[in-house]
């Protein structure tokens, strides 16, 4: 008898420890690759503050360097960075950068999306029809060159694109500005990823290239996750541990809700 009972308790535990082996396999994990998808006017180097921040908390972090000669070639370019992951990623796009993503997202290491103060068309939508629908601020003005590419404006670029970083920062910003292909913002999106993966979306308060109310009406529509963050068009930049947080928040929640949604 006494045997016995040893015999079912060992069978039990035994039990026990294969389920709890598979209940530890089969539960989502966290995502540990973070793509962070620069806009246009720039390049990956202002990401440098997330960077930091999320690789000090065990992320492997790559950043996509746009040509930002059309759509296809941005998103050709964050396909590149996305092949070379090990895993499932946080796909992260600011500003123009969000229509990259949109349409990159699409790729199936893609767990989740992160909108820094972005645009995010629908299907068939460009970036264009965006602003089309809410104006940018008219402190943000671009300037068409002769071969079609644009720049923003030398002595509006402060106050519509960086107002809350130094004047210094701001100095170079402007001066090291890369300019977009003006077409690039007719090009239009094929299959909006956001229909698929989930979001995360930030909505920069106090941004002056995007207005805020065009931010808040995106992020609605594509039923993102929205943190509003105190800060300018590159609130990335200003606030860089207030934007890792929250694509922390969404590599700990992706696959989890990856799967509700299916």
């Amino acid at each position: 008898m006494i045997a016995t009972f040893r015999n079912v308790i060992i069978a039990a535990a035994a039990v026990a420890g294969v389920t709890g082996t598979a209940l530890a396999e089969t539960a989502p994990q966290p995502v540990k690759n973070v793509v962070l998808v620069h806009g246009a006017f720039a390049d990956g180097s202002g990401w440098r503050g997330v960077y930091d921040q999320l690789t000090a908390r065990g992320y492997r972090v790559s950043i996509v360097q746009n040509p930002l000669t059309s759509l296809a070639d941005d998103v050709a370019a964050t396909q590149r960075v996305l092949a070379r992951q090990d895993g499932p990623v946080i796909l992260v796009g600011h500003s123009y950068g969000g229509t990259v993503i949109t349409e990159a997202g699409n790729d199936p290491k893609v767990a989740g999306l992160v909108y820094v103060a972005a645009l995010a068309p629908d299907s068939g939508e460009s970036t264009g029809d965006q602003f089309a629908q809410i104006p940018a601020p008219k402190g943000f003005v671009i300037e068409p060159q002769a071969d079609n590419f644009g720049f923003v404006n030398l002595a509006t670029f402060k106050a519509g694109f960086a107002a809350d970083v130094s004047d210094a920062d701001a100095a170079f910003m402007r001066d090291s500005q890369v300019p977009i292909a003006m077409s690039a913002f007719g090009d239009k999106v094929g299959i909006a990823a956001w229909h698929a993966k989930p979001s995360w979306f930030v909505v920069a308060t106090q941004d002056g290239a995007i207005d805020p109310k065009l931010l808040r009406a995106t992020a609605k529509k594509i039923g993102a996750v929205t943190e509003e963050i105190e800060g300018s068009h590159v609130v990335f930049l200003s606030q860089p541990k207030a934007v890792a947080d929250v694509i922390d928040r969404a590599a700990q929640d992706a696959l989890t809700k990856g799967a509700a949604s299916n």
